[in-house]
C-alpha cells in the first residue's frame, strides 16, 4: 500500500506554491465547497483526521463519504460522534525497549508465513520506521568524570545481543531505520530532527503531496511532537506492526476536550510546575480515550519547549494527544532546530491553505473545555507515587510527613543524630534538631559508603535525585534553569548530600553541547550531575544500583527512601526497588533537593545549607530570574548546534559500526540466547480464523486495585535470583550481575512470562497484605503468579484477572498484554481502562470486559476462590456488546451480572476470531499470496 495515493480528478485535490516549488494537497475548505459539510470550526486535531479521511477517501481505500461527513456532524453534535474510521499514520516510532519484541514478532512472521506457504518478504514495513536506541544505558557509574564512558561500556557488554538481532533487522527489513545507542531519546529526537509537521511524498500520478506528519509510537510519550503539531500518539509494539504492515488504525472520531490557556506565567514558575497542574487538572477532568487541544491567547506567551513538556505528558492525564495547533512559534522552533528553509515555508503555507494554522480569533467546537490563567500557576512537585498528585512546593515537606504517618504506627520515643559531613570544600551541615522532620528518627549507616563521612537516614531521606527522561531534558529553558541553580551553589560553597546517587541523563547530545558552551556544565559535574548517558536512565527504572551499604539500611530498617527526578512516572516500584516515594520534579528542583538531602525540609523556608562562611543559604538566593534563563537560552542554544549534531544521526560511534550480524532473509534464533527467541504466537496457526468462544469455568488468577499500571503488570526494572525470571536465567547460568532488566529482555518471551504481575509492589487482594507478584495456586496454596499460571494451564483451567478503574495506565507497555495472554489469562475484568492497554489486550486475544451497574469486585465481595464463567461471545457478537457473567462463589452461592465487552470496532472482533491482530494480518497476507 502506498503511502499517498490518489487521482488528478480527485474533488477535494488542490495545489499550492511554496518556496517556489508547486504541491498537490487534499483541501478541508474544498470538501465544503464539494457539499460533505462544514469543516470551519473543527479542533486542528480532528482537521489532521479528518485530511487522513479525504486522501484515502480518493484512493479508494476503506474510507467512505460518510466518515468524511460525519466530521461535520461530530461539530453539529457538540463534539460527538459513534463513527468507525480506518485512519492511517504516516509513519511509526520506536524505542528499544518496545521495538525490540516489535522487531522479534516481524521475524517470527517471516517464519510464520513461510509455514504458511506466502512470501517472508510480504512481511516488510510498508510505512517508514524509525527506531532509537534511548533505553538501555543504565546509572552504573555516576557523580565522576569516568561515568559516560563506564555506562557506554557496560551498555555494550549487557545488550550485544540485542543490538546485533536490531541491525540485522536494519538490513532485513525495508522503511526500517535505527538511531544507534548514545544519540538521545526517541520523542526528542523526534521532535528535534525526525518531525516535519508538514509530510510530503510522490503519488502515483507523479505529484508532489503534501500533508501533515503523523505517526504512532510504541512509547507512550509519543505525545511529545504534538507540541510541534505533529499527530502521534502511543500504541502497543502489535498494534504498531499492524500500522507498519498496512493496517490501519481502527478508532471511533474522538471527543476533543479544549484547554485554554490564558495570562503568562510568574517570575519563578517552569514549565515543569505547569505541566503537573495541567496533569491534575485533566486527570481530573477524565480524558482517557479523548484528544486534548490547548488554544489561547496564553499561547503566545509559550515556548515550543514547553508545549512539548505539556504534550509529552499526556499519558499521565490519560489523554490520546495534547495538541498544539500550528503558529509562528512552530516556525520559530523548527528554523532554530535546523529544518530545512523550504520545509519551513511549506509548513506556513500548507496551514495556511488547509485551515489548520492558529486563528485566536476563531474559537474551535469542542467537547468540553477547560481554562487555566498561567499565572495561577505555582511551583510543585507530584509524588509520593502517582504524575497527578501535585503537590504545592511549599506544602511539600507537610504531605510528605503525612503521608509518613499514614504508613507508621504512631512513634516510639524519638532519636535525634547527628548529621557531619567533612567533604572538602564544604561546612558542617546542621544537626538533626535544626532539620525540620529530623525527629522521626534515623538509622546510622554501619559504613559510611564514603570514607571520612557519617551520616544517619531515615524516611524522606533523598537517596536519588536525577535530571533524566524526555519531559523536561529536551527544555533549554529549564536545563539552564538547573544549571544555574548548580552554578550558584558550587560558587558558595554547597553540593549535593553524601547520600544522594545524582545523575544527568539528557535528552540529545544537543543539550549537552549547549550546557557546556553555556559554561554550566562544569557546576553540575561539581555537585554529582554528570553525564551519565544519553538515554531515558532513571526514568523507566534504569536507574542503578545504590551504595551496597545504603541499600542494606534502607531494607534493614524497612525506611521509606525518596528520589526526585524531572521525569514523567513515578509508579510504585518503578524507580529503584530501594526507593518507595517518588516525586516529579523540574531539573531546578532536582538540583536544590540533592543539596538538601531530605524531602521533610520545606526548602521554600528553610535553609538548604550553609555556605563557606557558614551563613545559611536559601531555595531563593540560587534560583535565577527567569531573564537570566531566557537570556542564556538566546546566546547559547543555535541552529547550528542542532544540524551538527544531527548531521551523522543513523551513523553511530565506532562501537555501533562494529556490531557485526548477518545478511539473512529470516532470523537465525540462536538456541542459547537469553535476550531474542522465537515467540509462540504462530506455531501450528492454520490459515483459516477461529471464532471467539465462551469462558467456561475460569478461575482467578488476581484481583488488583484501582490505578493498576502496565509497570505493575509489566515491570521494566530489576529482579532478583529468588523470582522466575531470576531462577530462569540461574539455570542458564546467567549470574546475577547480568541479569539486566526486565525491558531489556523483551526480546525473550520466557523472561517476560515470569516477569508478568512480578512487580514487587502490586498487591493482589487474593492475599492478605503481602506486596508483589504473589498468588495463590489451584492447591490454594500461596504461589508466585508466573507458577501458579502455569499449573492452571497443565490443567485446562482457563484465568481472569480482576481489577478497579484505570486498569493499565501509564507506559503503552505491549509485554503487559502479552504476558497475560501467555500465562493463560482469557479475559480482564475491571471498572475501566485506559486506551492503550486496552487495545493491546484485544490485539492479543484477550477480552477487556467492564463491570456495570455500580457493581465491582468490592460489592462483590471476590475473594479468589470463585469460578467466572461468561457467555455471550459466540455467534453474532457486536462491539460493546452487553454480556452475563456467572460467579460460582466458593460457599457454593450463585450470581450473575452483566459485563460490557470492551471490544470497541467491528475490526477488533475480527482480531478476536483470529487469535489476535498479529494473527489477523499475517492469515490475510499468506492468502494474498
Amino acid at each position: 500500500m502506498p503511502i499517498v495515493t490518489g487521482t488528478d480528478t480527485a474533488r477535494t485535490r488542490r495545489t499550492l506554491d511554496a518556496a517556489g516549488q508547486q504541491f498537490t494537497y487534499y483541501s478541508i475548505p474544498a470538501a465544503t465547497e464539494a457539499g460533505l459539510g462544514d469543516f470551519s470550526r473543527l479542533p486542528a486535531s480532528l482537521k489532521v483526521v479528518l485530511e487522513n479521511m479525504l486522501r484515502f477517501e480518493d484512493g479508494g481505500f476503506t474510507v467512505s463519504v460518510d466518515d468524511i461527513k460525519a466530521f461535520a456532524a461530530w461539530a453539529k453534535n457538540g463534539g460527538k460522534s459513534d463513527r468507525e474510521i480506518a485512519y492511517r499514520p504516516a509513519r511509526v516510532l520506536m524505542q528499544d525497549f518496545t521495538g525490540v519484541p516489535a522487531v522479534v514478532d516481524l521475524a517470527a512472521m517471516r517464519d510464520g508465513i513461510k509455514a504458511l506457504g506466502g512470501d517472508a518478504q510480504k512481511i516488510n514495513p510498508l510505512n517508514p520506521v524509525d527506531l532509537v536506541i534511548d533505553h538501555s544505558v543504565m546509572v552504573d557509574e555516576f557523580g565522576n568524570q569516568r561515568a559516560f564512558q563506564v555506562n557506554v561500556d557496560r551498555e555494550y557488554q549487557r545488550n550485544i545481543e540485542r543490538y546485533q538481532f536490531l541491525k540485522w533487522g536494519q538490513g532485513a527489513f525495508n522503511n526500517f531505520r535505527v538511531v544507534p545507542p548514545g544519540t538521545g531519546i526517541c520523542h526528542q529526537v523526534n521532535l528535534e530532527y525526525l518531525a516535519q509537521t508538514v509530510w510530503t511524498d510522490t503519488d502515483q500520478t507523479g505529484a508532489i503531496v503534501a500533508y501533515p506528519d503523523t505517526l504512532v509510537g510504541t512509547d507512550s510519550h509519543t505525545t511529545m511532537v504534538n507540541g510541534l503539531a505533529v499527530l502521534g500518539w502511543g500504541v502497543g509494539g502489535i498494534e504498531a506492526e499492524a500500522a507498519m504492515l498496512g493496517q490501519p488504525v481502527s478508532m471511533l472520531i474522538p471527543e476533543v476536550v479544549g484547554f485554554k490557556i490564558t495570562g503568562a506565567l510568574r517570575e519563578g514558575v517552569t514549565a515543569t510546575d505547569l505541566v503537573l497542574i495541567v496533569v491534575k487538572m485533566l486527570r481530573d477532568h477524565k480524558v482517557v480515550g479523548k484528544f486534548v487541544e490547548f488554544y489561547g491567547e496564553g499561547l503566545d506567551n509559550m515556548p515550543l519547549a514547553d508545549r512539548a513538556t505539556i504534550a509529552n505528558m499526556a499519558p499521565e492525564y490519560g489523554a490520546t494527544c495534547g495538541f498544539f495547533p500550528i503558529d509562528n512559534e512552530t516556525l520559530r522552533y523548527l528554523r532554530q532546530t535546523g529544518r530545512d528553509e523550504d520545509r519551513i515555508a511549506l509548513v506556513e503555507a500548507y496551514a495556511r491553505a488547509n485551515g489548520m494554522w492558529r486563528d485566536s480569533a476563531v474559537e474551535p467546537v469542542f467537547t468540553s473545555t477547560l481554562h487555566l490563567d498561567l499565572g495561577s500557576v505555582v511551583p510543585a512537585i507530584s509524588g509520593p507515587k502517582r504524575p497527578q498528585d501535585h503537590v504545592a512546593l511549599d506544602a511539600a515537606a507537610k504531605t510528605f510527613k503525612a503521608y509518613i504517618e499514614g504508613l507508621r504506627p504512631a512513634p516510639s520515643v524519638p532519636k535525634a543524630q547527628k548529621f557531619e559531613m567533612t567533604e572538602e570544600g564544604g561546612a558542617p551541615a546542621p544537626s538533626s534538631s535544626e532539620i525540620p522532620g529530623s525527629d522521626r528518627g534515623g538509622v546510622e549507616i554501619p559504613c559510611a559508603p564514603v570514607e571520612g563521612r557519617d551520616f544517619t537516614l531515615g524516611d524522606g531521606s533523598v537517596v536519588i535525585a536525577a535530571i533524566t527522561s524526555c519531559t523536561n531534558t529536551s527544555n533549554p529553558y529549564v536545563m539552564m534553569a538547573a544549571g544555574l541553580v548548580a552554578k550558584k551553589a558550587n560558587e558558595r560553597g554547597l553540593t549535593r548530600k553524601p547520600w544522594v546517587k545524582t545523575s544527568l541523563a539528557p535528552g540529545s547530545q544537543v543539550v549537552e553541547q549547549y550546557l557546556r558552551a553555556a559554561g554550566l556544565q562544569e557546576h553540575l559535574d561539581a555537585l554529582g550531575f554528570n553525564l551519565v548517558g544519553f538515554g531515558c536512565t532513571t526514568c523507566i527504572g534504569n536507574s542503578g544500583p545504590l551504595d551496597p551499604e545504603i541499600s542494606k539500611s534502607i531494607s534493614d530498617n524497612d525506611l521509606v527512601a525518596v528520589s526526585v527526578l524531572s521525569g514523567n512516572r513515578n509508579f510504585e516500584g518503578r524507580i529503584s526497588p530501594d526507593v518507595r516515594a517518588n516525586y516529579l520534579a523540574s531539573p531546578p528542583l532536582v538540583v536544590a533537593y540533592a543539596i538538601a538531602g531530605d524531602m521533610n525540609i520545606d526548602i521554600t523556608r528553610e535553609p538548604l545549607g550553609t555556605d563557606r562562611e557558614g551563613k545559611p543559604v536559601y531555595l531563593r538566593d540560587l534560583w535565577p530570574t527567569s531573564q537570566e534563563v531566557a537570556d542564556l537560552v538566546h546566546d547559547v542554544v543555535t541552529r547550528e548546534m542542532f544540524q551538527q549534531k544531527y548531521a551523522d544521526v543513523f551513523k553511530g560511534d565506532e562501537r555501533w559500526q562494529a556490531v557485526e550480524t548477518t545478511d539473512s532473509e529470516t532470523y537465525d534464533w540462536p538456541p542459547t540466547s537469553t535476550y531474542i527467541q522465537n515467540p509462540p504466537y504462530f506455531r501450528g496457526m492454520s490459515r483459516d480464523a477461529g471464532t471467539i468462544h465462551d469462558i467456561d469455568n475460569a478461575r482467578i488468577l488476581a484481583i488488583l486495585g484501582d490505578m493498576i499500571t502496565t509497570d505493575h503488570i509489566s515491570p521494566a526494572g530489576s529482579f532478583k535470583p529468588t523470582t522466575p525470571a531470576g531462577r530462569y536465567l540461574t539455570e542458564r547460568q546467567v549470574s546475577p550481575a547480568d541479569f539486566n532488566s526486565y525491558g531489556s529482555r523483551r526480546g525473550n518471551h520466557e523472561i517476560m512470562m515470569r516477569g508478568t504481575f512480578a512487580n514487587i509492589r502490586i498487591k493482589n487482594e487474593m492475599l492478605d497484605g503481602i506486596e508483589g507478584g504473589y498468588t495463590k495456586c489451584p492447591e490454594g496454596k500461596e504461589a508466585a503468579i508466573y507458577d501458579a499460571a502455569m499449573a492452571y494451564q497443565e490443567a485446562g483451567i482457563p484465568l481472569v484477572v480482576i481489577g478497579g478503574v484505570e486498569y493499565g495506565a501509564g507506559s503503552s507497555r505491549d509485554w503487559a498484554a502479552k504476558g497475560t495472554n501467555l500465562l493463560g489469562v482469557k479475559a480482564v475484568i475491571a471498572e475501566s481502562f485506559e486506551r492503550i492497554h486496552r487495545s493491546n489486550l484485544v490485539g492479543m486475544g484477550v477480552i477487556p470486559f467492564e463491570f456495570t451497574h455500580g457493581v465491582n469486585r468490592k460489592s462483590l465481595e471476590l475473594k479468589g476462590d470463585e469460578v467466572i464463567s461468561i457467555d455471550g461471545l459466540e455467534g453474532d457478537l457486536k462491539p460493546q456488546a452487553m454480556v452475563e457473567c456467572h460467579i460460582l462463589y466458593g460457599d457454593g452461592r450463585e450470581r450473575t451480572i452483566q459485563l460490557k465487552a470492551r471490544i470497541d470496532t467491528e475490526v477488533e472482533i475480527e482480531y478476536l476470531k483470529n487469535g489476535g491482530v498479529l494473527q489477523y494480518v499475517l492469515r490475510n497476507l499468506a492468502k494474498a499470496g
